[in-house]
């Protein structure tokens, strides 16, 4: 059972799925550390929750170690870290600006490796622990039109597969979560063809799924369940899922 009046740490807090994530933590007792890169509104949401504010940019390794550090001298134990900072980017790898995709990939894939590294003497310390990580079903799919995005997905599914059985003698709990088509502030869904736009969810079904997830002490989930079998067709039936994606809309 999931404990509550616990340290949590979540990237990614300052709107969308990581504030709602963030407001659940703390409503159930837990002191929450927020990490973003928009200090007001992380400042804003600290008060509000009772929580503490520390601006960061993820991808920046020298700047999590930093901020880490600081965290730890007041809080040696760290009982939960949510890796959930993340972008969108509907771009293509062949005319898509080079900048982008590589802030993609340091964010949505690096920024979660270098913040399980510098909090794991937090999360040692406070074994039995917990790590969420926030995915996508985007990264089992692969196509256009965000191609780099969902190739930084695969990244993270791949690194968080990975930590879990590396921690899992270290009695650290490693939760994957992959959500589908999510609405926030910085994934709009207006894009999606109509018939898609039926299984668009909100951040708050996320967050909720995510407490599910360290209440039932889950390990990776789909959410909502019925795109693991959607997203399971592409190694299923791969060449018809290419002449599917082929149709979708272009990337800029």
């Amino acid at each position: 059972m999931f404990a509550v009046g616990r340290v949590a740490v979540v990237t990614g807090a300052s709107s969308g799925i990581g504030a709602e994530i963030a407001r659940l933590l703390a409503g159930r007792g837990d002191l929450c550390v927020l990490l973003a890169r928009r200090a007001d509104r992380l400042q804003a949401l600290a008060e509000e929750l009772g929580g503490e504010a520390e601006p960061c940019d993820v991808s920046d390794r020298a700047a999590v170690e930093a901020v880490a550090g600081r965290i730890l001298e007041r809080h040696p134990r760290i009982d939960v870290l949510v890796n959930n900072a993340g972008i969108p980017g509907r771009t293509s790898f062949l005319g898509g600006d080079p900048e982008v995709i590589e802030r993609l990939i340091r964010i949505n894939y690096l920024g979660g490796v270098w913040c399980l590294r510098a909090f794991l003497p937090g999360l040692q310390a406070a074994a039995p622990s917990d790590v969420v990580n926030v995915v996508s079903v985007s990264g089992v799919v692969a196509g256009p039109p965000s191609g780099p995005y969902s190739a930084s997905k695969h990244a993270q599914l791949a690194f968080s597969r990975t930590v879990a059985a590396e921690l899992r003698g270290q009695k650290i709990r490693v939760h994957t979560v992959k959500p589908g088509f999510t609405e926030t502030e910085g994934f709009p869904q207006s894009w999606l063809p109509r018939p898609a736009k039926r299984l668009v969810i909100g951040p708050r079904d996320v967050a909720a799924h995510v407490l599910r997830s360290l209440e039932d002490g889950r390990g990776e989930t789909t959410v909502p369940w019925y795109y693991g079998p959607l997203a399971a067709l592409q190694d299923v039936m791969p060449n018809v899922f290419t002449r599917v994606l082929s149709r979708m809309p272009k990337a800029p």
